[in-house]
């Protein structure tokens, strides 16, 4: 199965959102979530076992769900208040202009910060994320090709956006050696990352 980043998704009544990002575990080498953003506000992300995704191609995922189904999963983005002091930007009290000199004082605003809810043990891996060989930089995420009988991920798709231009590269996930939040990193030199021999890569289930 071919995982597109940024992929339309569908659910078994209609068009439902994005695809944003895949949720890895980087022990095992195999996708557990998709995250999808829905087409409509308030533009929420859900979390999506694997095991949902039932067809996909170049541009499209079709989930195994229906969007009241979709709607009732894990949400992905956790938001959270945080305090912090900013210095309130005031005039003197005769009412004369200043600017730009101020009244410093301390007050408290509360501010939301957003985080991202990645199951434990997992790391988030979205689309344009670096991918880096022992001797630098060498593309971009654009997907992944997984085995679709157990979800562990076959080979990493740099189809855009890479040192080699008109060609898609692909690595197989032995040439992976960690990841490392949104990078990943391979155990092999650009060198050797050219001369991956092309596979043919399908596009459906």
């Amino acid at each position: 199965m071919d995982v597109p980043m940024n992929a339309d998704v569908y659910c078994t009544n209609g068009s439902c959102g994005k695809i944003t990002c895949v949720i890895v575990n980087p022990i095992k080498e195999e996708i557990t979530h998709i995250v999808v953003r829905e087409k409509k506000a308030p533009y929420t992300e859900f979390l999506v076992p694997y095991g949902y995704l039932l067809e996909t191609t170049p541009d499209k995922i079709t989930l195994r769900c229906s969007q009241e189904e979709l709607a009732g999963m894990e949400v992905f983005f956790r938001y959270r208040f945080i305090m912090v002091n900013t210095p309130y930007m005031g005039y003197p009290s005769q009412g004369v202009m200043a600017w730009p000199y101020a009244i410093a004082d301390e007050e408290v605003f509360n501010l939301v910060k957003t985080e991202e809810r990645i199951p434990p043990g997992k790391l988030a891996i979205h689309r344009g994320s670096h991918v880096h060989a022992t001797d630098g930089k060498v593309g971009k995420v654009d997907e992944f090709l997984v085995d679709p009988a157990d979800g562990h991920i076959t080979h990493l798709v740099l189809r855009e956006g890479h040192l080699w231009g008109q060609k898609d590269v692909v690595i197989p996930v032995a040439q992976i050696d960690h990841l490392v939040e949104d990078d990943v990193h391979l155990n092999i030199d650009k060198n050797s990352v050219e001369s991956l021999p092309a596979i043919r890569v399908h596009h459906l289930f």
